[in-house]
């Protein structure tokens, strides 16, 4: 149950974040048309406690839109744009901040990433050992 009620968070969260864009193009004239074509980007994140995302229900959810301009619910997503364009889209290469310490307490939280990345389907799961592992996992992309 718990695990429906994910997915159906991500699908409409996916929906709305890559087909809120296109609602008015159809209206577009040639003339408001854009100068250039980009492949899409444009996520959704989830955050919830637990040991996997099939057994942690979503506490948090939020769209993060990087092409053609940082959009959506995502509070930091300029900087989350670009902290993912350094990594080149590759979540595991996401670095934690030098300098950050947390305690060795263990309160999985597990972060999920569905959409699409520059044209090409993503899904992402990792468990962090606690909420500050997590935060410091990178510099933007998974704080929200």
């Amino acid at each position: 149950m718990r695990n429906t009620a994910r997915w159906a968070a991500t699908l409409g969260l996916t929906a709305t974040a890559v087909c809120g864009p296109l609602a008015g193009a159809s209206l577009a004239s040639p003339a408001t048309a854009p100068a250039s074509l980009y492949a899409p980007s444009a996520l959704v994140l989830t955050v919830g406690y637990g040991e996997s995302g099939a057994t942690a229900a979503p506490v948090r959810a939020v769209t993060l839109t990087c092409a053609p301009q940082a959009a959506g619910t995502h509070p930091a997503a300029a900087s989350a744009c670009a902290e993912l364009r350094g990594a080149g889209g590759d979540f595991d290469a996401l670095r934690s901040e030098p300098g950050v310490f947390c305690t060795r307490e263990y309160d999985p939280v597990v972060v999920t990433v569905d959409g699409v990345w520059q044209g090409r389907h993503v899904s992402y799961e990792r468990t962090f050992a606690n909420e500050c592992v997590k935060n410091a996992g990178s510099a933007g992309v998974f704080t929200f």
